[in-house]
C-alpha cells in the first residue's frame, strides 16, 4: 500500500535571525504541497533552524533518475536552492552551534514500511542536483555513501567540533578554501559564503539537548564525553557541549539508535555524571517531534489534501 511507505526529510538551515530568508524557503516548500514541512524547530542562541518533511515513496526507485520526481525530493531542493540564493553569506554568520554549511545539514529516514534504500537514492539524487545547480562541495553519509561513512566522520574530517571564535562560538565559514575531504559531489574548492552541504541517508535519529546550569565549559565537555558512545559511555550517543546562553551549557546529543537508548536513560546519566561534577541539569528536550507523531501528523494532514 502506497500509503505505508513514507519518506522523512530533516533539513538543518544555519540561520534562525533572518526572517525574510526563512520565509523565503518556507514558501518554496509549498509549492510543493505533497511534501508538507510538519514541523520547525528554531534556536536563536544557535542560530538555526531544523525543518521536517514527510511525503509518500512510490516503490523501490531503481536509480536517481527516478526518484527526480519524488515530492520530498523536490521540495528539499526547491529549499536548498531559495536558500543559496538569499542574501545569507556564512562569512557574517555567528552562532554557538557548528555548521559547515548555510544549508549545513540533510537526512532522509524511511517511515512505515519505506525501506532504507529507497531513502538512499533519493538522498544521492538530491546531492547530484544540488551541487551541480549550488556549485557546493557535497558530502554524502550513512546509506547513501558506498563505504557507510558516518555523520561525524565527515564532521571531524572538516573541523566541524571545533569553536573558531571566542566565547566558544562559531563565526564565519570554513576557513581554508581547500577541503581535508575530498567531496562526493560537486567542486573542490569551497565557496566561502556558502560552504559545503552534507546529505545522508539513515534510520531514524533522535536530537535530544540537556540544559547544565555551569558556566565551565570545560565541565560540561567531561560530563558530554563520558555519555558519549565513542568514548565508552552510552552505545550509540553521540555528545557534545555546546554554550547556550550565559549561565547555560547543553549537552547535545545525538540518539543514533532511540530505541534502544532513548532521551530517559541520557537524561538519568547526565544527571548521575553531573552530580558527580557538582553542577545542576534540567530537563532535557527533543528538537523534534516524535517519529510515530510525525507520522500520526502527515496522514492527518495527507487526509485534507
Amino acid at each position: 500500500m502506497l500509503k505505508s511507505m513514507l519518506g522523512c526529510c530533516k533539513v538543518y538551515i544555519s540561520e534562525s535571525r533572518n526572517r525574510k530568508a526563512l520565509e523565503s524557503i518556507e514558501r518554496a516548500a509549498r509549492l510543493i504541497p505533497e511534501a508538507p514541512i510538519i514541523n520547525k524547530f528554531e534556536d536563536d542562541t544557535y542560530n538555526r533552524v531544523g525543518y521536517t518533511l514527510v511525503s509518500k515513496l512510490s516503490p523501490e526507485p531503481s536509480s536517481s533518475s527516478s526518484s527526480s520526481s519524488c515530492p520530498l525530493r523536490n521540495a528539499v531542493f526547491s529549499m536548498c536552492r531559495v536558500f543559496h540564493v538569499e542574501s545569507i553569506d556564512l562569512e557574517m554568520h555567528s552562532g554557538s552551534h557548528p555548521r559547515l554549511g548555510v544549508v549545513d545539514h540533510v537526512c532522509f529516514h524511511p517511515l512505515l514500511s519505506a525501506s532504507l534504500d529507497q531513502a538512499s537514492t533519493i538522498a544521492k539524487s538530491l546531492a547530484a542536483d544540488v551541487s551541480h545547480a549550488l556549485q557546493v562541495p557535497t558530502f554524502l553519509y550513512g546509506a547513501a555513501h558506498e563505504e557507510g561513512r558516518t555523520l561525524d566522520a565527515i564532521r571531524r574530517e572538516l573541523g566541524y567540533f571545533k569553536p573558531n571564535s571566542s566565547g566558544n562560538q562559531w563565526s564565519g565559514g570554513l576557513k581554508s578554501e581547500t577541503l581535508a575531504l575530498k567531496p562526493d559531489e560537486g567542486p573542490a574548492q569551497v565557496p566561502p559564503t556558502k560552504g559545503v552541504i552534507v546529505i545522508g541517508a539513515t534510520q531514524w535519529v533522535d536530537n535530544y539537548n540537556i540544559p547544565v546550569f555551569s558556566t565551565d565549559i570545560s565541565v560540561v565537555r567531561r560530563i558530554a564525553k563520558r555519555v558519549s558512545g565513542r568514548r565508552g559511555g552510552l552505545p550509540s550517543v553521540q555528545a557534545m557541549a555546546l554554550k547556550h546562553g550565559e549561565t547555560v551549557i547543553e549537552v547535545a546529543c545525538n540518539l543514533l539508535e532511540p530505541n534502544k537508548v532513548g532521551g530517559e536513560r541520557v537524561q538519568l546519566e547526565v544527571e548521575r555524571l553531573a552530580k558527580e561534577e557538582g553542577v545542576a541539569v534540567g530537563k532535557g528536550y527533543f528538537t523534534d517531534l516524535s517519529q510515530e507523531k510525525i507520522i500520526e501528523s502527515y496522514l492527518k494532514l495527507d487526509s485534507f489534501m
